[in-house]
């Protein structure tokens, strides 16, 4: 999963209705593109460069994981989607929506197709003042000035009006703001840590992941299951208690909510599966002697795949130690699960099916599922 770049993108229109125009562009660049962090306040601004209606324009920041390219494709798109018909004419006309790229992060691009920074910001009042509103400090990577030093030396004496209604942003209907603690849980190769990195970044969540990769024995576990099964149970109890004791006892200041991609208690979940009756039940005096005081989390997401999901999964990430992981025991993990939410009282559970979905490489599963964890 790649990481997310920062986009700063101009939005115009002075045609139709034209607030609803923007609003209408800021919902598809969230359903289609990214996180959007921030949007300007809207101006009201004569047409630049022929005579026409007045403009609406503002800006926004996004964070996405296309490259400039494609995010020029998807923006043009939305451009047609809106009902924009680009004219073969030379020159400046009158548009329902107006989409540009202003800055990408803080990259410097010149194709035939692409220019960035765009090569005319500098020189329009309309672009620098919403930019100017959200992120005043940017430095052009090429002219090596700050938006406000260049919207101060600008020669554009265009008068804008500030416009006293505010466009919605729809990254933040996503409330997560009543959960102190999440936990997202699955099957291996159910996604939990991808979800889990993706919702951290996107609402600045404290991240905590499971130290899997560390553990000696499970490679070890994978070649002989039999021999390795309460050693590896046993280490990954004292390991996941030490961890999570230590990350959910450290308060940031700075995070909104903690998110962890596993909770304590796929330990007893595991262990059922792996150990002998005799050594289980000597492992479950144990787990709830350790746990006994360890919080639980408020939301407990249990994402579901089917097997034949999971195996394509796996085989996709390419551990060598979980090449031969069978079907038999993916099963017998998904009901361990299912069996243990089951019993659940005090716990606050979601059990969402993804077994259609990609949420890594499809935003809108992406959004889907949010959308199904916030109900």
């Amino acid at each position: 999963m790649s990481q997310p770049k920062k986009a700063y993108i101009s939005l115009g229109s002075n045609q139709g209705d034209k607030f609803k125009n923007l609003q209408n562009a800021i919902d598809c660049i969230h359903e289609q593109v990214g996180n959007i962090k921030i949007i300007s306040k809207v101006y009201k601004t004569p047409a630049f460069g022929f005579e026409g209606e007045a403009f609406y324009n503002t800006c926004l920041i996004l964070e996405t994981e296309f490259k400039a390219s494609k995010l020029l494709k998807i923006l043009l798109d939305i451009e047609k989607q809106l009902g924009r018909v680009r004219s073969k004419k030379e020159g400046y006309e009158s548009r329902i929506i107006d989409l540009d790229i202003i800055f990408y992060a803080d990259e410097v691009i010149d194709t035939k197709s692409l220019q960035i920074p765009h090569p005319e910001m500098h020189k329009r009042k309309f672009v620098l003042q919403p930019l100017h509103n959200i992120t005043s400090q940017m430095k052009h990577p090429v002219l090596g000035k700050e938006v406000s030093v260049l919207l101060e030396a600008c020669e554009d004496t265009s008068v804008l009006e500030p416009v006293n209604i505010w466009l919605k942003n729809p990254s933040k209907q996503y409330d997560f703001s009543k959960y102190n603690f999440i936990a997202i849980e699955g099957n291996i190769g159910a996604g939990k840590t991808s979800l889990t990195n993706k919702m951290a970044h996107d609402f600045n969540a404290k991240l905590i992941l499971e130290r899997f990769a560390d553990n000696p024995f499970l490679p070890k576990f994978y070649k002989e299951p039999k021999r390795y099964a309460f050693t590896l149970e046993m280490s990954f109890l004292a390991d996941r208690y030490q961890q999570i004791s230590d990350d959910l006892s450290q308060l940031d200041l700075f995070k909104d909510f903690i998110v962890s991609d596993y909770d304590v208690f796929k330990s007893l979940i595991f262990s059922k599966i792996t150990l002998p009756e005799d050594e289980f039940k000597l492992y479950r005096k144990l787990f709830y002697q350790v746990y006994k005081d360890i919080a639980k989390p408020d939301l407990y997401v249990y994402l579901y795949q089917n097997t034949e999901r999971l195996q394509a999964n796996i085989k996709k990430r390419g551990r060598n130690y979980e090449k031969d992981i069978e079907n038999d025991y993916l099963d017998k993990i998904n009901s361990g699960y299912l069996e243990f939410l089951k019993e659940q009282t005090e716990l606050n559970i979601k059990i969402i099916d993804i077994s259609n979905k990609d949420f890594v490489k499809n935003r809108a599963d992406y959004l889907w599922l949010l959308d199904r964890i916030c109900e």
